[in-house]
């Protein structure tokens, strides 16, 4: 058994859940989400509480408990708070501009770098170098952001490059002139 498996999710009162057929559909302020549950996962809705549990004790079913219990707890927290990804942009010249539903980079490449944004994912730009996500699916959001960072990875010399808000880059020393 999952320590994180055996966790209850608690379910807030404007939260509509509805588990039929080994599908679970969650309906909040923000939107819904569905997913579909592994056929070795049960899941138990009684007065607000969501328990999840394991059918048999297989290997998979074992392993997929911690799993099915984080992806239900996002869900029923991204339809009620959503979720939220900052990304930075470091580098002279380097920036960002939103255009419809698409960010569009300058990066030091020879030509700009257009990136569209999933559905259900919202951006936002602060001072050109600030970029947040948000959305209320969190696998769909952390793709995004680390799509966007694969773009132009923060490099360990200078720190050019597009890095998460809370990232520390870990510079390395340049080369030294000996004589």
């Amino acid at each position: 058994m999952s320590r994180v498996g055996k966790k209850p999710i608690q379910v807030p009162d404007k939260t509509k859940i509805l588990y039929e057929d080994k599908v679970i559909t969650v309906e909040g302020e923000k939107g819904s989400l569905t997913q579909t549950i592994h056929p070795d996962i049960d899941l138990k809705i009684e007065n607000g509480i969501i328990t999840v549990s394991t059918s048999s004790d297989s290997k998979s079913g074992n392993a997929l408990h911690g799993m099915t219990r984080s992806l239900v707890s996002n869900m029923v927290t991204g339809v009620n708070k959503g979720f939220e990804r900052i990304l930075e942009i470091n580098g002279i010249g380097y920036r960002a501009e939103i255009k419809d539903t698409s960010i569009i980079f300058n990066l030091g490449y020879s030509h700009p770098v257009v990136f569209d944004l999933p559905e259900g994912i919202v951006a936002a730009i602060e001072k050109n170098t600030v970029i947040k996500l948000s959305g209320i699916n969190k696998q769909e959001l952390g793709l995004a952001a680390a799509t966007i960072r694969r773009l132009k990875p923060p490099e360990s010399y200078k720190g050019k490059g597009i890095k998460y808000a809370e990232e520390k880059i870990r510079k390395k020393a340049g080369k030294t002139g000996t004589k």
